[in-house]
C-alpha cells in the first residue's frame, strides 16, 4: 500500500519559516522522484520544486532562493524548507511521487495547508 504523508504545514506571518516534510512508504523510493506541488483556491495545482533519484533540485521561479527540497533515502522522506514566506504561498501542499519501475507510477498525499498572513 502506498501511502505518502505530509507533515509540517500551518500558519505563520509574511517573512517566516516553515519545514514540510514527507513520509513515503510503499514505493521504491530511491528511484522515485519526489516533488512538492501548491494549489491555492480557484487556482490550478502547480509545481513547486522536485528533486531527482540522483538528488538534482528544480524549483518554480516564484520560490527560488527562498524554498529548498531536499531527500533522505535512508528514511524515505522528502522535505521542504520555505524561507521568507509570502501571502501568495498560502496554499495546500502535496508531495508526489513519480516512480519508474514497470511503467511510470505518480502519487500524491492528501495534503498540508500553508497559510501566511500579511
Amino acid at each position: 500500500q502506498v501511502q505518502l504523508v505530509e507533515s509540517g504545514g500551518g500558519l505563520v506571518q509574511a517573512g517566516g519559516s516553515l519545514k514540510l516534510s514527507c513520509a513515503a512508504s510503499g514505493i521504491r523510493f530511491k528511484i522515485a522522484s519526489m516533488g512538492w506541488y501548491r494549489q491555492a483556491p480557484g487556482k490550478q495545482r502547480e509545481l513547486v520544486a522536485l528533486i531527482t533519484s540522483g538528488g538534482m533540485p528544480n524549483y518554480a521561479d516564484s520560490v527560488k532562493g527562498r524554498f529548498t527540497i531536499s531527500r533522505d533515502n535512508a528514511n524515505n522522506t522528502v522535505s521542504l524548507q520555505m524561507n521568507m514566506l509570502k501571502v501568495e504561498d498560502t496554499a495546500v501542499y502535496h508531495c508526489n511521487a513519480v516512480v519508474p519501475y514497470l511503467g511510470v507510477y505518480n502519487y500524491w498525499g492528501q495534503g498540508t495547508q500553508v497559510t501566511v498572513s500579511s
